[in-house]
């Protein structure tokens, strides 16, 4: 069954004004990237996408998958932020000097927790590898252990053939994918993204004189746009200079991913330029939870319909200057069958604001609903069956 309701009453908690209308077309944006993508991951709502399916070396946002199959199995026990990982002669010898660098020395042997801040502050290839090594024994075996990974949670046009995302003709991924990564990390392991994602700069290993040798994240966002807090940059001749970031404000979590820039200033403007952009065109709307939004004929209750409401933390994302314009249907199957308990989820709430995707949000029943006795039960079938 579908009933259709009033956008003003499902609103009525939030901040919106109802009377402005939606500009023609929706809000609009144009990325100076060739492959560009910008979900609420919240709301589990793509904001914008251009190339975003397109296959595109990774360069070093490779990394991330590296450090997603690190936190799993940190996550899992097996294995420990105290581990200690060796830094084999070959490995040295490949990788201390080839692009972003740790700077681990030939058979030291750095704690995981270590590696885990040389990746993701520093990017360093040679931790990658150290890591990769540690986990799986080979770069080979822990790229299978990357691409297991990616079809757990859902990567559709993308393979991983090195740990660090140095170039390799077997290896590409996607922007929806990278950010996909990105959404992993963040909802799978918020405590190790938060130690891991969020440094400001790093300190490890020493120069020839003694002076310990400090290097600053990479995120270009970081104290540029407020609630920013991850993730990974890369740059390759080949993928140009990309970016997968996050951030968080007034409640909501947004992923980027901008890709073939030409600079790093290119990079670091556009991807300020983008994030802006997503908080500022687009409004986090809270549903007031327990609110009756609507109410659904029951079958062999102790009542005859049962309010509809909306779970706690419901919200959905709406253009900034949106109130006309809007749909909502809320969908269920009808009537309902006794007995309910509240907070069951019973339908869908469907709502399609202006030129983004329709959103879903969970009906649920605002309060419980006993089966009826026999004789009420059987009242009821013959009803039903004569109408």
């Amino acid at each position: 069954m579908i009933v259709k309701t009033r956008f003003a009453a499902i609103l009525a908690a939030s901040s919106l004004a109802l009377g402005a209308a939606l500009p023609a077309g929706g809000q609009s944006f144009d990325s100076r990237a060739p492959f560009a993508y910008l979900k609420d991951i919240g709301a589990d709502i793509v904001l914008y996408s251009d190339g975003a399916d397109e296959p595109m070396p990774p360069a070093s946002m490779a990394k991330m998958m590296t450090v997603l199959v690190a936190f799993d199995q940190i996550d899992k026990g097996r294995l420990a932020l105290d581990d200690t990982c060796t830094v084999r002669p070959d490995t040295w010898r490949q990788w201390s000097n080839q692009g972003s660098t740790m700077f681990l020395k030939v058979n030291s042997e750095p704690t995981v927790e270590q590696l885990l801040d040389g990746i993701v502050t520093a990017s360093g290839n040679d931790a990658s590898v150290v890591l990769a090594e540690c986990i799986a024994g080979t770069v080979p075996a822990f790229a299978d252990a990357m691409n297991s990974m990616g079809e757990e949670i859902g990567l559709t046009g993308s393979n991983f053939a090195t740990a660090n995302g140095w170039p390799d003709e077997n290896e590409y991924v996607t922007a929806h994918d990278l950010a996909r990564i990105a959404e992993a990390t963040i909802e799978q392991h918020p405590d190790l993204y938060e130690r891991f994602y969020t440094l400001d700069e790093f300190t490890y290993g020493e120069t020839m004189s003694g002076e310990p040798i400090t290097q600053s994240n990479r995120n270009p966002i970081l104290g540029r746009v407020q609630g920013a807090d991850g993730l990974k940059t890369g740059h390759t001749e080949a993928a140009g200079y990309g970016f997968t970031g996050s951030a968080e404000r007034d409640g909501r979590r947004l992923v980027m991913v901008i890709a073939g820039l030409q600079s790093q200033s290119d990079r670091r403007d556009e991807a300020t330029r983008f994030m802006e952009w997503g908080f500022n065109a687009f409004e986090g709307v809270q549903i007031e939870p327990g609110k009756i939004i609507a109410a659904a004929p029951v079958f062999g209750g102790a009542e005859s319909e049962v309010g509809l409401t909306l779970p706690e933390g419901a919200s959905i994302t709406v253009p900034a200057a949106i109130t006309s314009g809007v749909e909502a249907r809320i969908v269920y199957e009808s009537p309902l069958p006794a007995p309910l308990a509240a907070g069951d989820q019973v339908g869908e709430l469907h709502i399609k604001a202006g030129s983004l995707p329709e959103q879903v949000v969970p009906v649920v029943a605002a309060e419980s609903v006993d089966e009826a006795g026999f004789f009420s039960r059987a009242f009821a079938g013959i009803l039903g069956l004569l109408g």
